[in-house]
């Protein structure tokens, strides 16, 4: 009989101690007409925190999360010390990896259509021909709260969702790895999406100053390193100047242009930039001043840039706002569209409401990369749990803290500049889609035209477009430009 306590119950069974677990498999996919054989290693890492007492004496390791990854090493390399390396996450905050993984990057892809074909439940998988396996191995990295990855029994998982606590724990998981694995002279990459490449400047940052861990490429897809460019805040007329090239884009391809699509996109694009960096940003610094025919032709010019009646640019103060930009385009039709990707469309239940009830991009995705992670890490990887993926953990968000930044716009630009100064063999490539308005690209332009690096650094950046969204990879032909390119910029960094 076990023992029992004062109450007459039996004590409670103590916490086992959290231990690193993984699945390997071994596989196979073509890409580029080549056979490429790999590894997957599919597992938690327990992230250890050094323990002190008061007067600085070591008092052992206490674990304090577990996170997450999937890795993929190419099986047929003579030199693995040499062969690059990539760590890939998403944003949110509080969104997996899956995104990248299985729609850009890993060996299998989600297959869901695109925007006016959209494919019905329960979608599938199929190999990915554009996956960047054969150039680099790849880590899938989800952060605490996102994937599988959580705090440990006892620790504060709070701790880990603000901007410290998550550039901090995925970089100590970076070096535990790179440490593990014995990959310290291999090149080293790091490719985030959204608020992913927020994290990548920082862990750039970070990385370089707490472990010396120098980078040789960052991958940015749908850049933001500055929230100011892109929240509508009462003073600040950035976001209306930034945003006015993709509203002119999605207002193109919706054909609420005059003459339709019969100028090419491109045309359009010059002009609305040139229109945003000149008239519409005088007009906006000079605020209630504007008035009589300079302010209607401002209005005009407006309209006719984003398909909107000037009647509504007039009620909106020359400040149309995202949401109500997103509800008001095919307003007449009974149709919104989307923000992650602006060529998706949606049905509202209140067409004269101001804003959408959801974004229809988003709803899109959703479906198929969640039914495609939660069998993919089961059925092929062998990596068994009972507690729910994470696929985009709303539940993170409201809890996130960026304590560093009170009273500010969050930016890390800045922590950027200093890591490429700092490492000037540091590259950046800065993917954008035309149709996106998480991440607008003039936004990431503008972000990048003003970070102060010096002129012998700026050949060091470069960027890219595509004529999709967000997520530009749902558009397969984006796809494989993406792969191209992602592929092009490791191997021009490694010597």
């Amino acid at each position: 009989m076990p023992d029992q306590n004062e109450a007459g119950t039996a004590p409670a069974a103590p916490t086992p101690a959290p231990s690193d677990r993984r699945s390997v498999t071994r596989h196979t996919v073509t890409i580029d007409g080549q056979t490429v054989p790999y590894t997957v290693t599919t597992g938690t890492i327990v992230l250890r925190e050094e323990r002190h007492d008061k007067d600085g004496k070591a008092e052992g390791e206490k674990a304090r999360a577990e996170i997450f990854y999937v890795a993929y090493t190419r099986d047929d390399v003579e030199d693995r010390a040499a062969r690059p390396l990539t760590f890939s996450f998403n944003g949110g905050p509080g969104s997996s990896s899956v995104w990248l993984h299985l729609g850009a990057l890993g060996p299998r892809r989600v297959v869901m259509g695109d925007a006016g074909n959209l494919l019905p439940p329960p979608y599938g998988l199929t190999e990915n021909e554009h996956s960047l396996l054969d150039v680099t191995d790849l880590v899938f990295v989800d952060p605490v709260g996102t994937g599988f990855s959580r705090g440990v029994t006892g620790e504060k998982t709070k701790d880990f969702l603000g901007f410290r606590g998550d550039v901090e724990s995925v970089g100590d998981f970076i070096r535990l790895f790179v440490t593990r694995e014995a990959r310290w002279l291999s090149p080293k990459f790091l490719v985030g999406e959204s608020y992913g490449t927020l994290r990548s400047a920082a862990l750039s940052g970070y990385l370089q100053d707490r472990h010396g861990l120098f980078l040789n490429g960052l991958m940015l897809v749908s850049s933001i390193l500055d929230f100011q460019t892109v929240h509508e805040t009462p003073g600040n007329d950035l976001p209306y100047l930034l945003h006015l090239p993709t509203y002119t884009a999605t207002a193109w391809y919706h054909g609420k242009l005059d003459g339709g699509q019969s100028r090419p996109l491109a045309e359009w694009l010059r002009e609305s930039e040139a229109f945003a960096s000149g008239p519409y940003l005088a007009a906006l610094f000079r605020g209630a001043a504007l008035q009589g025919e300079e302010r209607a032709e401002v209005r005009r010019q407006l309209a006719r840039l984003t398909g909107l009646s000037e009647d509504f640019v007039e009620r909106c103060d020359l400040r149309p706002e995202l949401g109500r930009f997103c509800k008001e385009l095919r307003r007449d039709e009974g149709l919104t569209v989307g923000r992650l990707d602006s060529r998706f469309t949606g049905i509202d239940r209140d067409r004269a409401g101001e804003r959408y009830e959801y974004d229809p991009s988003y709803a899109a995705i959703q479906g198929p990369y969640t039914a495609a992670m939660n069998q993919y890490v089961r059925a092929d990887l062998g990596f068994e749990l009972d507690v729910p993926y994470e696929i985009l953990n709303f539940k993170v968000f409201p809890q996130w803290s960026y304590a560093e930044f009170e009273n500010r716009f969050v930016e890390v630009a800045e922590t950027l500049r200093k890591a490429m100064t700092g490492n000037p063999h540091l590259r950046v490539i800065v993917a954008s889609g035309y149709y996106d308005f998480a991440t607008p690209y003039y936004a990431s332009e503008y972000t990048f035209s003003h970070l102060g690096l010096d002129e012998r650094l700026r050949g060091n950046l470069s960027t890219t477009y595509y004529e999709a969204g967000h997520m530009m990879y749902v558009h397969e032909e984006s796809l494989a430009r993406l792969k191209a390119d992602l592929a092009a910029f490791v191997r021009g960094t490694v010597a």
